[in-house]
């Protein structure tokens, strides 16, 4: 592999750490209101950088939303197109307290960066433009690059949703191929390619019985329960084995490849590890399938919460008068959403129960999936490039979780999308004390340096 982001890195390491320690201070949290004047900020703090790198840059204001970054730098006329994606809100840093530094004031303890946003994304995005700054240094040829970093990934994208769609903003992100570093290695250290995503979808179920709680001793055999009514029916939506058992909801649902089955157990599963991750075996869903298949490449219903009644201290002994339950479903890539969803809404009424009223809420479609074409050219030049940077080369992940963006930017770009990123476990995002080690910054110049110098 070219040293070239090796002698880059070494020769402007305190200009790099000092410019990603800038950008780390933001509070560009999207999470409220209170932080969209610190998400402009870092808007403008990244349209600076890429216009001082070469770039033409922009930022656009989405009414009510926070701002969009959007540069692009003209390359090899006969490369493919490349858009990278990236965000540069982060989360809440709740609990405070449980930080050992505090998390907007970034400091380097053992070779890794400690701040909030050091790795999800700043992290990766910031590792991503230096391994392109690296190659413009060194006069070295690029593809076209368009640069789209938001400022709403982690509340769910709605402002880049909604411009997506807008013609000029079709005509502005084409492109042959959709370049995402917002994902993690394997735990052993192995470089890994997302080959696939899960969809989401999202509603609020609400059952309503008589006007009031009522005393369960004088109502109790006669008025129908909101909290029993509501533990039917959820239980409805699957077999004792686990199944989906939603009429229509598996329509389209495709069963993985011999392919894509092997690669997907190749990736180490160990129960006694996941158990001592999250404290519970890995027994939901369908216990029929192996556990790497479950999240991989088959739908789930998932029950997120529920509420009815008394939970209190001590007893209360009612009748519940209403009951609401949060449901999410993760989809496989062949799954239409908006099917998917009429067979749950017309399984929820067929099954409601009897003397108890039906209300579907917060109704959001969701997202399709998607799935990287295992004999595609983008694959195979991926595995390449990978190898080339650790010859064990990569593991092929299929997530369970969902990035909705990632499909509307397929769709709307035509571009295919390739996600790989160098998060490790111990980088703790989401969480206090979220770091970022510089060696996998170094990591993810490399992967820059060398993606994009394979598409010239």
């Amino acid at each position: 592999m070219t040293p070239l982001h090796h002698d880059y890195f070494s020769a402007n390491r305190e200009r790099i750490l000092t410019a990603w320690c800038d950008l780390l201070r933001i509070e560009s949290v999207s999470a409220d209101a209170s932080g969209l004047a610190h998400c402009a900020r870092a808007a403008a703090w990244l349209k600076r950088w890429l216009k001082y790198a070469g770039f033409q840059t922009e930022v656009v204001l989405p009414p009510n939303g926070r701002p969009i970054v959007w540069a692009e730098r003209p390359g090899v006329p006969s490369a493919p197109a490349v858009l990278f994606y990236g965000h540069y809100d982060v989360q809440p840093a709740d609990p405070v307290a449980a930080w050992r530094h505090p998390p907007f004031d970034p400091v380097c303890v053992d070779g890794r960066i400690y701040a909030r946003g050091a790795e999800d994304n700043k992290g990766q995005l910031f590792a991503f433009l230096q391994g392109v700054a690296a190659r413009i240094g060194a006069g070295l040829p690029l593809p076209t690059l368009r640069v789209l970093l938001e400022g709403e990934e982690e509340c769910g994208s709605p402002s880049l949703l909604a411009c997506a769609h807008d013609p000029t903003w079709r005509k502005r992100l084409a492109a042959d191929i959709l370049l995402v570093c917002d994902t993690s290695m394997h735990s052993c250290g192995q470089p890994a390619i997302v080959a696939g995503l899960r969809g989401m979808q999202t509603l609020t179920i609400t059952l309503r019985g008589p006007s009031h709680d009522l005393h369960s001793g004088s109502h109790g055999g006669l008025a129908p329960n909101a909290a029993q009514g509501m533990a039917e029916l959820l239980a409805s939506l699957h077999d004792p084995q686990g199944r989906i058992a939603v009429a229509g909801f598996l329509d389209g649902w495709a069963a993985p490849s011999a392919d894509e089955r092997r690669l997907a157990e190749a990736v180490p599963f160990d129960p006694a590890a996941y158990i001592s991750e999250t404290g519970a075996p890995p027994e939901g869903g369908e216990r029929a399938i192996p556990p790497i298949h479950r999240t991989a490449f088959h739908p789930t219903i998932e029950v997120n919460g529920v509420h009815s009644g008394y939970g209190g201290p001590g007893s209360k002994t009612i009748i519940p008068a209403e009951a609401v339950a949060k449901l999410s479903a993760r989809l496989c890539p062949d799954q239409n959403p908006s099917r998917t969803m009429d067979a749950l809404a017309a399984h929820l009424r067929a099954h409601c129960p009897p003397g108890l009223t039906l209300e579907l809420s917060d109704v959001r479609s969701g997202s399709r999936g998607f799935r990287l074409p295992l004999d595609s050219p983008l694959f195979r030049l991926a595995t390449d490039v990978l190898t080339r940077m650790d010859a064990r080369g990569p593991l092929f992940l299929w997530e369970g979780a969902s990035i909705p963006i990632i499909a509307t930017l397929q769709e709307v770009s035509g571009a295919a999308p390739l996600l790989v990123g160098f998060g490790r476990e111990e980088d703790h995002i989401h969480a206090p004390n979220e770091s970022f080690g510089l060696d996998q910054f170094q990591q993810v110049m490399t992967y820059a340096d060398a993606m994009l110098g394979a598409l010239v």
